[in-house]
Parts: structure tokens; sequence; C-alpha cells
């Protein structure tokens, strides 16, 4: 039912490779060249990515493990709940973003020495 595993394999490798290394290195305080001007909802973004990682990761878990049709279904609307968690988070973070953006560039603090 869940066709060749190699596939799976394949395709989680793929995702893992791509996927999860941004969001964990935004975790880490690295800003992406694209987002300079978009920092205030980083962190959201990142999780939404884990999300969408998420989703990929237990959908081919399932797969590989030759799941029931049963568990595969199962697994596969805990991966769109995953996919609307990120599409929430990611609607948060613009949302943040737009908030920081209207109050206008925050001038740093200089010390009277």
């Amino acid at each position: 039912m869940n066709g060749n595993p190699l596939y799976h394999w394949i395709g989680l490798a793929v995702s893992t490779a791509l996927m999860l290394p941004v969001p964990v290195a935004m975790l880490a305080g690295w800003t992406p060249p694209w987002m300079r001007k978009r920092q205030a909802g980083m962190r959201l973004r990142a999780y939404g990515f884990l999300c969408v990682y998420a989703f990929t990761l237990i959908n081919s878990i399932a797969r590989i493990a030759d799941a029931s049709y049963e568990t595969v279904m199962a697994c596969m609307y805990v991966g769109f709940g995953f996919v609307a968690s990120a599409a929430l988070l990611f609607l948060l973070a613009e949302r943040k973003d737009s908030r920081a953006q209207a109050a206008g560039p925050v001038e740093p603090v200089r010390s009277q020495h």
C-alpha cells in the first residue's frame, strides 16, 4: 500500500537537508539576507517552517514503517494539523512584522559619557 520505502527515505533525506537547517539557524539567531527587514516575527516563522517539516516527517515515517491504512491516514490528518499550525504561525509573524514596521525604527540608546 505504501509503495517502495526507498522513495520515502529519499524524500525524507532531501526534505531534511533542505527544510531543517534554515529554521534551526533562525532559532539560533541567524537571519537570512532576504528577511533582514522583517525581524519581529523571525521566531514565529522558524516554528512555522518546523511545522511544515513535521508534516513531512510524520507522513514519511508512517509510510517507511509500512503502517496500516488507518495509521497512515491518522498521520496524514495530524500532518494537516501541522500545516494549519504553520499557516497560523506565518500569519502571526506577518502581523507582528507589520506592527513593528508601523511603529518605525527604534533608535539605539546612547550612553551619556
